[in-house]
């Protein structure tokens, strides 16, 4: 398919024409690298079918430019294949003569080679009777450039004929100046010589080329193609139109040059890419093979000046400052412009102030030309360049990642401020391919390569545990001072409730061997040991023996336990977590230490890698919501450049935990969706426990199915997952129908938290679980027995929403006579955040009043609750109760803003892609979406079809 050459082929047709009264023409056909010259040139024969003329073709090669008369041998051989055997016209015989002096090595039979000596590079045909061949081959120079002129003439008996040359730049030198010598004949004979030739080769220089050249009576410059063109290529190649979108990043990627967009349509259809526009970014990069070797190839016959050139540029990519390219290509200022040119002229360099190429290929092109060896040494010196030329650290980290050899004196420390560089912009993965590489120049096994393996460990703590273990194992020793080794070891992150690397372990245990005993210690020592004593009393967290020591040394603390340090606050924290574990403390002691901690300590991003998490998991069994809700904006805003990874997902489910417990149903299951929703993030322990707790409070199956899936694969798993894990999947089976599964699971989950001495069923609530199993599969005594356990420990506990639960049970399984404690928990929960829960608890009340005003007040309340929580099953339950809705706290009319969102979701599009599609923030669609969903009174996406307004 020949698009947008309708002029170059109307030019064509009008010296056909005119050939026919006798004017000749010569037409050089001109372009860049892949712009159809050779494309164009097949096409031309078609112009002359069914009339009088002969067509004779010659593709010249890079391989035959020593084949002399290699072209001038094809263009006969293609005139005398088409006469009859026999025949015995004059211009037949004088084309089969011609065509016969020369031998198959390309020589002129009986010259040998002196002729390839008189018509060599810089030759220049200056007279009609050839005056400048020497010695023994004039005659037979004579001979070959008066040839053409009696053979043409006989064609032009009975036919205009047609000459083709195909890449003029690789014709061979003999040809050359028979060309040369035919374009200056050409007049009054009835002959088109139409000569390809390609911008920015080294022999458009040659002599005989300019003269060629410049000979020309027309020269033709197809253009890139349009548009328009595109998205008719797009449309053939694809056997359907192209989304505008996808057709316009095909047309940008290869700049309308056809070789680019071709290879471009091949990838995408080899790769299966449907002309669509959510395949536009896989357009957009699109590095194609087969254009790379193509391009590659074409770069190898390139002048040595600009090879170098095209290698500076490609070691400097974006960077590729005119003066700094120059110097890595080792190039002048006059050797520059020129190589940069050649490079223009092919089509392969921008015309922009800095040198760039026009596609992400081209890169690719030049550095497979080149060796591995010629590619460092390239970034190498790149990296010397920029670093004398004072450029910012990562520009010369970019480089030295491409060389793997000891590097010069300030590598290392470039690297490390690179790195710094890097966590400051919030990319630790790329501060940590610095600090690798850094560890690659620094290869003496001592003290400075264990600060580096130390920097390394702190950048992959954030999204690779198991690498900051290892580097930190091999960083302790070469460090020389047990202090150092302390410090180094307290660089590993704690587990959270998770298992704890043996390795780790021990390591932490010699750390602290070495200090020795706290008291004995200056500050600083000191402050390590208690750090040390902390992990290490958190190590314990599966063993009954050690929780028990642990809520001993929290004893000997005081009622006011000494918070003054960070380690001080680390460790009470520990021992808060110990204590709220074995149900030792009460929830409002406990809350107040932990509430205390977190006003001593600042929301920072180090905060993740310490203990002190430990301090909000039990304020969430405190119910302390007030305290550790302000804490956790304030550490989101802090982190917020780390909320794409396994710090963000942490974060979200904390918040969803928070807004759960504070009956707010639609915003956790929002904040539960944006943490499930950050990909190739990786899930650990804490936030898995924290989501599966969300899941189990909003009593969602479909979430809970989900986190199960994300969890399925992480083995081996400690206590606090695996019984997590298991009441979550209880609760699913559980409300699939199969009870009898689920209590099997739940109590053998109580059975193992109990013998590890966790007993506080606020973090993990199985018994409740199993007092409700226990009551549908006919089993009364259990679940009372379960129930009055419940009850005795949450009121030891005495957080509000644990008791008022526990008593809800118990009204719950003591039928009508259970009023009385049903209305003790409706008087326990009014003192806690938990709407839902006093909602679900006056729902119970309402019904088992029967009636009267206290069951519709009962009911009435719960309905409202229910409504402005966003839990529209309560308020269904509530309405069946009273037997007439309940009026809806608000009118449900949704904002434009709001529709438009709803809209948005209800086509299944994520809120980052409502935000690109709206031109707004991620956080003001979750802001659009919370407002409609408390207004239509819905819990979340899955229910929005079906409760939109008219």
């Amino acid at each position: 398919m020949l698009l947008e050459r309708e002029t170059e082929l109307a030019r064509v047709s009008a010296a056909l024409r005119a050939a026919r009264e006798g004017t000749s023409a010569s037409i050089l056909l001109s372009g860049p690298l892949g712009i159809g010259r050779s494309a164009l040139l097949r096409r031309l024969p078609a112009l002359c079918e069914g009339e009088d003329v002969r067509v004779l073709r010659a593709n010249a090669a890079p391989m035959e430019e020593d084949f002399a008369f290699g072209v001038v041998r094809q263009l006969f051989d293609s005139a005398a294949a088409g006469v009859p055997d026999g025949d015995g016209t004059h211009w037949a015989r004088e084309a089969a003569c011609i065509s016969g002096m020369f031998t198959a090595d390309g020589s002129v039979d009986g010259v040998g080679d002196s002729v390839g000596e008189g018509v060599g590079e810089g030759s220049v045909d200056s007279d009609a009777d050839g005056a400048g061949c020497r010695d023994g081959g004039a005659a037979a120079s004579e001979a070959i450039l008066h040839g053409p002129r009696s053979l043409t003439a006989g064609l032009g008996e009975n036919a205009r004929l047609l000459i083709l040359v195909d890449d003029l730049q690789w014709v061979d030198a003999p040809s050359l100046r028979w060309l040369a010598h035919l374009v200056k004949r050409l007049h009054g004979l009835r002959a088109v010589l139409v000569c390809a030739l390609r911008d920015g080769e080294p022999r458009t220089r040659h002599p005989l080329v300019r003269e060629i050249a410049l000979g020309a009576t027309r020269v033709l410059r197809p253009e890139p193609l349009s548009l328009d063109a595109t998205r008719t290529l797009v449309r053939a190649r694809h056997g359907r139109p192209a989304h505008e979108e996808y057709a316009r990043a095909c047309h940008e990627a290869s700049g309308g040059n056809p070789l680019f967009l071709m290879s471009v349509l091949c990838g995408t259809v080899a790769r299966g890419l449907t002309p669509t526009a959510e395949h536009t970014g896989l357009v957009r990069a699109l590095r194609p093979a087969e254009l790379r070797e193509r391009l590659a190839s074409h770069l190898r016959t390139q002048a040595p000046g600009v090879r170098k050139l095209a290698a500076a540029i490609a070691a400097f990519g974006d960077q590729a400052d005119p003066a700094l390219v120059a110097q890595l290509a080792g190039l002048d200022e006059t050797g520059f412009g020129a190589a940069r040119r050649a490079l223009h002229e092919t089509g392969l360099l921008t015309g922009a102030r800095e040198p760039r190429f026009t596609h992400r290929v081209v890169r690719d092109a030049v550095e497979s030309s080149m060796t591995p060896a010629e590619r460092e040494r390239s970034h190498a010196a790149a990296a010397d360049l920029l670093y004398r030329s004072g450029r910012p650290a990562e520009q010369v980290a970019a480089h030295l990642l491409a060389a793997t050899g000891p590097g010069r004196p300030w590598t290392v420390p470039m690297l490390r401020s690179a790195a710094d560089t890097a966590l400051r912009r919030g990319a630790p993965e790329t501060a940590a391919r610095y600090l690798r590489r850094a560890l690659l120049a620094h290869r003496t096994q001592d003290e400075g390569r264990a600060r580096l393996l130390i920097d390394l460990a702190t950048v992959e703590r954030g999204f690779d545990p198991g690498a900051c273990e290892r580097h930190i194992v091999q960083a302790v020793p070469l460090l020389t001072t047990p202090r150092d080794r302390a410090a180094a070891a307290l660089r590993i992150p704690p587990t959270l409730l998770g298992a704890v690397p043996p390795a780790t372990d021990a390591l932490l245990r010699a750390a602290a061997a070495e200090l020795g005993a706290p008291a004995a210690l200056d500050e600083p020592t000191r402050e390590l040991a208690l750090l040390l004593e902390a992990r290490l009393r958190h190590h314990g967290h599966e063993n009954p023996g050690e929780l028990a020591s642990a809520a001993e040394r929290l004893g000997e603390m005081g009622d006011m336990p000494p918070l003054g340090s960070a380690a001080e606050r680390e460790l009470v924290g520990a021992l808060l977590c110990a204590g709220t574990l074995t149900g030792r403390l009460t929830a409002a002691w406990a809350a107040r230490t932990a509430n205390r901690v977190l006003e001593r300590e600042p929301a920072t991003s180090a905060g993740a890698y310490t203990g002190l998490p430990l301090v909000v998991i039990t304020l969430f069994a405190a119910e302390s919501i007030r305290g550790v809700t302000s804490w956790l904006s304030s550490e989101q805003q802090t982190r917020r450049q780390n909320t794409t990874g396994a710090d963000g997902v942490l974060l979200f489910a904390e918040r969803a935990m928070a807004l759960a417990m504070q009956g707010r149903p639609a915003q956790a299951r929002e904040y539960a969706e944006r943490a499930l929703g950050l990909d190739g993030a990786e899930w650990r322990e804490p936030a898995i426990l924290v989501l599966g707790a969300v899941a189990l409070e909003l009593r969602d199956p479909a979430l809970s199915e989900r986190i199960l899936d994300r969890a399925h694969d992480r083995r081996p798993a400690g206590l606090a997952l695996t019984a997590a894990l298991q009441i979550l999947q209880a609760s699913v089976d559980a409300q699939r129908g199969h009870r009898a599964k689920a209590l099997e699971s739940v109590l053998a989950c109580g059975r193992r938290l109990e013998t590890s001495g966790w007993r506080n069923s606020a973090l993990f609530p199985w018994r409740p679980q199993a007092i409700g199993l226990h009551h549908r599969l006919g089993d009364s005594a259990s679940a009372l027995r379960l129930a009055e356990e419940e009850h005795t420990w949450a009121a030891a506990w005495g957080a509000p929403t644990g008791l008022g639960r526990a008593l809800r049970l118990k009204g719950w399984l003591h039928g009508s006579e259970g009023v009385p404690l049903l209305r003790e928990a409706v008087g326990v929960l009014r003192g806690s955040t938990h709407s839902l829960e006093l909602a679900r608890t006056l729902v119970l009340l309402g019904r088992r009043l029967g009636s009267g005003p206290e069951a519709e007040s009962a009911l009435r309340e719960a309905g409202a609750l229910a409504a402005a929580s966003g839990a529209p099953w309560l308020v269904e339950q509530a309405e069946h109760g009273l037997g007439t809705p309940v009026p809806p706290p608000r009118t449900a009319v949704l904002t434009r803003s709001e529709r438009r969102v709803v809209s948005l979701v209800g086509r299944g599009l994520t809120n980052q892609e409502i935000a690109g599609e709206l031109g707004v923030s991620s956080r003001a669609v979750e802001k659009h979406l919370t407002n409609s969903y408390r207004k239509l009174g819905i819990s979340g996406r899955h229910e929005l079809a079906g409760a939109l307004p008219a």
